[in-house]
């Protein structure tokens, strides 16, 4: 008897222990099944290519914030930004060279000349695909370009600069006349935005002028400065610019002198408070975050170019920012928010007239 209690226990024991066993193992199965389900996410790597700098440029700081939100959301995803500097002839061998080493799954960049960069380049490197904002392109199945619909936001910016250039608004005169400072000259320029701008003043007042200045570079803010003195003297009283570091100088001018600036792009209303009264917004980080997600689930459609406005939500403008309200006379204010809150909700149609 004791021989088979003896056995008895033993095989009692050695259940108990194999009972015990299996629930750690399957437990510690689990874990490792999680473990590495999180591990194995595809790591994708994107280069976010400036074609300039990214400080003192709206389109190229908002691109990179976009792409910086969007990896802090998915940390399987990985930027690396890479400022090209302001020589347009170096953007094309310093974008081959990037892309040749092979890292990228994609290349996210901006600017009207970056397709046919990008075009040139992808014939090289047909597994590379490209992502461009603020451009046009279609046809290449590895390039998918989106255009702002600059003359929408042009036509809401001249608009409020007429109001303003037309106002009893401390240091206004009498000559209806908007300065418009430019680092140079481009398609886009030429063909919508400065059009856009001068249907704008129009809408304000028919006496309303634009008095265009070139820079010829992106960050000449003395030589801004004394377009912006020259002008002045010409009898502008309100100004824009699309200018890069270079409006800096004209901001500095408009500051000094007691005038008026509306930005495009970005809300620059605590920048400089009562010089900058209105901010244009496209809204290219949402674009670009889109654009990730649907480029990494499968389902964006490379080869397709888009024009995207107020219709698509990324063509708007800062107008719930107090220091807009706060910046205006109160018949500037009253008068363009009447006139946008019609274009926001389609009863007046912003388009181009070819």
């Amino acid at each position: 008897m004791t021989r088979k209690r003896l056995t008895l226990f033993i095989l009692l024991f050695a259940i108990f222990v194999l009972i015990g066993c299996t629930k750690d193992t399957t437990s510690k199965s689990d874990t490792t099944s999680s473990d590495i389900a999180e591990s194995t996410e595809t790591e994708k790597n994107v280069l976010v290519f400036i074609p300039g700098a990214v400080d003192g440029n709206p389109p190229y700081l908002n691109l990179n914030n976009g792409s910086l939100q969007y990896a802090e959301e998915h940390p399987n995803v990985k930027i690396k930004t890479y400022e090209a500097g302001f020589n347009q002839a170096e953007w094309e061998s310093q974008l081959t060279s990037l892309v040749a080493s092979g890292k990228y799954d994609i290349v996210l960049t901006t600017n009207p000349s970056l397709p046919e960069i990008c075009d040139d380049i992808s014939k090289k490197f047909p597994n590379q695909k490209f992502i461009i904002t603020d451009a046009y392109l279609n046809g290449n199945e590895n390039i998918k370009t989106y255009e702002y619909n600059q003359y929408q936001q042009s036509v809401i910016l001249g608009y409020l600069a007429g109001l303003i250039t037309t106002s009893d608004m401390k240091n206004i005169n009498s000559d209806k006349k908007v300065g418009f400072i430019l680092s140079q000259e481009y398609p886009l320029i030429t063909d919508d935005i400065i059009p856009g701008f001068k249907e704008g003043l129009q809408l304000a007042d028919e006496d309303a002028t634009a008095d265009v200045r070139i820079v010829g570079n992106w960050y000449d803010a003395s030589k801004a400065s004394e377009l912006a003195l020259s002008m002045i003297d010409g009898g502008v009283d309100t100004f824009t610019s699309i200018a890069g570091g270079a409006a800096e100088g004209l901001y500095k001018v408009a500051k000094e002198k007691g005038l008026y600036v509306v930005t495009y792009d970005i809300n620059s209303y605590s920048d400089i408070p009562g010089t900058i009264v209105g901010s244009g917004d496209i809204e290219s980080i949402k674009l670009v975050k889109s654009a990730f997600e649907e480029a990494f689930n499968g389902t964006l459609d490379y080869g397709n170019a888009e024009i995207v406005g107020i219709e698509e939500g990324i063509v708007d403008f800062y107008w719930e920012d107090p220091l807009f309200k706060q910046s205006v006379s109160s018949d500037v204010y009253d008068t363009f928010m009447s006139w946008y809150n019609q274009v926001k909700n389609g009863t007046i149609k912003i388009e181009k007239n070819n």
